[in-house]
């Protein structure tokens, strides 16, 4: 999983929400290192409880190495799901006839040693070291890239006039290198926040007014849920990009020639000899009264990447609708197969096996694609399920899909995406992340119910977790989507769900101790698959396809668009 909610200061919101224990019992739990928090015998008695548990042992196995996009384990774990949909009866809806969507990419590592980043103003130039005072971004576009140019603050790129937002007011960013804090205004709703926020929606904006070059400026907040050591430990992992016919990258501006990111600590460098400190920035930026302004003299960036092509692969099987008039509409039901792979080993271990992350999401679509298969008869309308690989990249693998949806598949009338459910303590409900945007709302609801579930509103509304998983490729696509997660309802009063998960967040989440010695419910999981096949069966037989709500504003974004 890639959605930044996943952090340290995300884990501490869930244990102020618990209000089960005291703070220091809570801290004691989850404290990096502590024990995991005491869970039942785990539930795996049932015979979908049996087969989930025995595909994540396989997926999340030390054999495939951690599932890193592009790598033989990979391979051989998207084998294992083509084979599962197989002996469910789903009929193959990839390439050529075949299991597999192939999905082309461009690879990038960025080489710190070799970049430089330096201030020149009033008759003085200040360079800033690297992987101490900051990173160079990857280039997808050219292997050696430098330039020298003036550079503007642009606050936070937002150019949001319906909010009545502009950071781009009175400033010219042609030609000149465009200085950017993360994140957006406190004072804007969860879900244009969260647009606002993302790095793709800063690059556009700062592309569409003819910057050249970028510098990110970590703040302090920033630091505080992703610690510098943190970016400069991942820092020679590869970044990956889409690639088109020509094998150029897509979403990769060429016009964008250098980026890199600065720490907090070197902030005052960058902003040296100009209109106001570091310090004072990241109060406006809480505060949400950044103005934009020219910087005096230039900067001088200089980055070296290694680039290559690959190509990994999508695992497509399909489940043919019965009514001929709504069988080229389909559900696609989709779950990250790719996990990080091998890096810094943990206690002599240096697989990163991504057993909840996302192994366990997997092995629920697998069984839901069994059950849908064997039962009789299928719902009016085709289901596609899909395996996905390089979200970790960014939700590679499903803008793939989104932008080239499968013969058999037809059009996409919804998406329900499982990822990471942290089913480590038992509990009696679901969380179906945005499902309010939509008439899927009405769905979940009554698909839970047949189960015997609830439905508990996402307990962190604020993090906006709806864009920050493959879902959010389907949205964009303008296909109405929810995001299943794990429940935060206990099922016992001795364990509290949101501790395990905390628990899981501070230690575990892209570590090596994600894997199959955790207590993993797959009684809860089993049930999960149910309320999946109940969903499925209430949608594809429903009259009209699922539409957004009026008014939303992920609806009225992007619900013009089309797969076709």
């Amino acid at each position: 999983m890639s959605r930044p909610v996943l952090t340290i200061a995300c884990a501490l919101l869930l244990v102020a929400c618990s209000g089960r224990d005291s703070d220091a019992a809570v801290q004691a739990q989850t404290a990096p290192g502590a024990p995991m928090p005491p869970a039942a015998e785990v539930v795996n008695g049932t015979p979908a409880g049996q087969r989930i548990e025995t595909d994540v042992r396989v997926l999340a196995d030390d054999a495939m190495a951690g599932r890193e996009t592009g790598t033989p384990g990979f391979d051989l774990a998207a084998e294992h799901v083509a084979s599962r949909f197989a002996e469910s009866g789903l009929q193959p809806a990839g390439d050529d006839g075949g299991w597999f969507q192939r999905v082309p990419l461009v690879r990038a590592v960025a080489d710190p040693a070799a970049a430089t980043l330096s201030v020149s103003r009033n008759g003085r130039t200040i360079a800033l070291r690297p992987s101490d005072q900051f990173l160079p971004l990857p280039d997808f576009n050219a292997a050696e890239a430098e330039i020298t140019a003036p550079a503007v603050f642009v606050g936070q790129a937002i150019h949001a006039p319906e909010l009545g937002h502009d950071d781009f007011a009175g400033v010219e960013l042609q030609g000149r290198i465009a200085i950017v804090f993360g994140g957006a205004p406190r004072s804007f709703e969860a879900n244009p926040q969260a647009h606002y926020a993302s790095l793709g929606t800063k690059i556009e904006a700062v592309v569409a007014r003819g910057a050249v070059g970028l510098v990110l400026v970590n703040t302090v907040d920033d630091e505080a849920g992703m610690p510098w050591t943190r970016s400069v430990a991942q820092a020679g992992r590869p970044s990956m990009r889409l690639r088109d016919a020509d094998n150029r990258p897509i979403d990769a501006p060429a016009q964008l020639r250098v980026s890199a990111r600065v720490a907090a600590t070197a902030a005052d460098l960058v902003f040296a000899d100009g209109p106001q400190t570091a310090s004072q920035l990241f109060d406006a930026a809480r505060a949400g009264t950044l103005k934009p302004f020219a910087l005096p003299g230039t900067l001088t960036l200089r980055t070296r990447t290694r680039i290559d092509t690959l190509e990994s692969r999508n695992v497509l099987g399909v489940l043919p609708g019965r009514d001929a008039a709504r069988a080229s509409e389909s559900i696609v039901h989709t779950a990250h197969l790719d996990h990080i792979g091998t890096g810094a080993p943990v206690d002599g271990d240096a697989i990163y096996n991504g057993a909840l992350d996302n192994a366990l999401g997997v092995a629920i679509l697998i069984e839901a694609a069994r059950t849908m298969a064997e039962g009789d008869p299928a719902p009016a309308r085709s289901t596609l399920f899909a395996a996905l690989t390089a979200e970790e990249q960014g939700l590679l693998g499903a803008e793939w899909l989104a932008r080239h949806p499968p013969a058999a598949a037809g059009r996409f009338v919804a998406n329900l995406n499982i990822d990471m459910p942290i089913l480590t303590a038992p509990t009696r409900d679901i969380v179906a992340i945005g499902s309010e945007h939509s008439t899927l709302a009405a769905a979940i609801t009554q698909a839970a119910g047949e189960v015997g579930v609830e439905v508990s509103p996402d307990p962190f509304p604020e993090e906006v977790a709806f864009v920050r998983s493959d879902q959010y490729a389907f949205v964009r696509a303008g296909i109405p989507a929810l995001y299943l997660d794990a429940g935060v309802a206990p099922a016992n009063d001795n364990q509290d769900p949101k501790i395990a998960a905390t628990w899981f967040l501070r230690n575990c989440y892209h570590q090596p101790c994600d894997q199959v010695d955790l207590p993993i419910q797959y009684g809860d999981a089993a049930r999960m698959a149910q309320v999946v096949v109940a969903l499925t069966r209430i949608v594809g037989d429903a009259e009209a396809p699922p539409r957004w709500n009026d008014g939303d504003f992920f609806g009225s974004r992007f619900g013009g668009r089309s797969t076709r």
